[in-house]
């Protein structure tokens, strides 16, 4: 077995930040050894749902589980200039000319959750697609803890790779039942930044997002150079944010410096919106973490499926 390169101390000094922003995002699990291996394996095992956040015990009674009756759903390939990734898409059966939503992943991939999340879409007549964005970057099991999968895949996943990934699927929605020029994004945490980015990027097809509490501003590096907060001035199509006013990730005070930014933008960026929860922790729509609250997860999804509804409208 190859030995693994030491970790040197401006490395060592990135993990520890990189944990401590994973502990800001992440509610611990009471089932699961936290950041152990025995933890994380436990966890991939149950039931399709995410690395060391997997429900278990009274978590499992609140998951919902969206029928795939009536349904086209399951895995595809789609390509790409450096080759094809997996994703989950959805849609009703036999249904062609559909707006599409691209559905963008928390850090842990295409999970469960992600899954049931497209069917929802697919239920309202839409078809979704949930490309698996870390497909390149390899196994999130491989690694022993959160701080080093958040290093050696979810940091290595750059911008410019995942806004070419969205623009893939774009593409592969209107050749596979989804009509052309009629697509949305929507994304939670890590995915829900990409919302904002896609907005102000040159994406043929995209014309609305829905971000949830994805973050705003945070380190700037050579895979990820800009955040929501250098382009909110830049967008191409509006975007409706939905955020948590007691998320300890993401501080009021950043949302309230990016509507401010937004209203002094073009008028995309003016036509955008940020709902603020009161009292709401990050992942607040989440509903197979601890981190759930009904009543803002549902109140989310309307205004979600409105705001879909009047942009992507035919």
């Amino acid at each position: 077995m190859t030995a693994r390169p030491p970790i040197t101390p401006a490395a060592d000094a990135w993990l520890h930040n990189a944990q401590q922003e994973i502990d800001s995002l992440v509610p611990p699990n009471p089932g699961l050894l936290p950041h152990s291996r025995r933890g994380f394996l436990q966890a991939s095992a149950l039931a399709g749902f995410a690395a060391s956040v997997a429900p278990t015990g009274a978590l499992q009674a609140q998951v919902i589980t969206t029928s795939a009756q009536g349904l086209d759903a399951g895995m595809a390939q789609i390509p790409t200039p450096t080759g094809a990734i997996p994703a989950y898409r959805a849609k009703p059966a036999g249904k062609t000319g559909l707006a599409t939503l691209i559905v963008a992943h928390e850090i842990w991939g295409v999970h469960e959750h992600i899954k049931d999340v497209c069917r929802r879409f697919a239920q309202q007549g839409y078809l979704a697609v949930a490309p698996e964005f870390f497909h390149r970057q390899g196994d999130p099991n491989k690694f022993p803890n959160m701080a080093e999968l958040f290093a050696n895949i979810v940091s290595k996943a750059s911008d410019t790779q995942v806004l070419g990934d969205v623009q893939a699927a774009v593409s592969w929605a209107e050749a596979n039942g989804g009509a052309k020029g009629r697509a949305g994004i929507t994304g939670f945490c890590w995915g829900g930044r990409i919302v904002w980015l896609s907005a102000a990027a040159d994406i043929s097809g995209l014309k609305s997002g829905v971000a949830w509490y994805g973050r705003i501003r945070s380190t700037v590096n050579e895979a990820n150079p800009f955040h929501p907060i250098d382009i909110a001035e830049k967008l191409k199509w509006p975007v409706l944010g939905l955020y948590g006013g007691a998320d300890s990730g993401i501080p009021n005070s950043d949302v309230d410096e990016m509507k401010t930014k937004l209203s002094f933008g073009g008028q995309a960026s003016q036509d955008s919106d940020i709902i603020l929860y009161a009292d709401m922790p990050h992942a607040f729509h989440a509903d197979y973490r601890p981190s759930y609250r009904r009543e803002a997860a549902e109140d989310g999804w309307k205004r979600c499926l409105a705001w879909f509804g009047k942009s992507l409208k035919a």
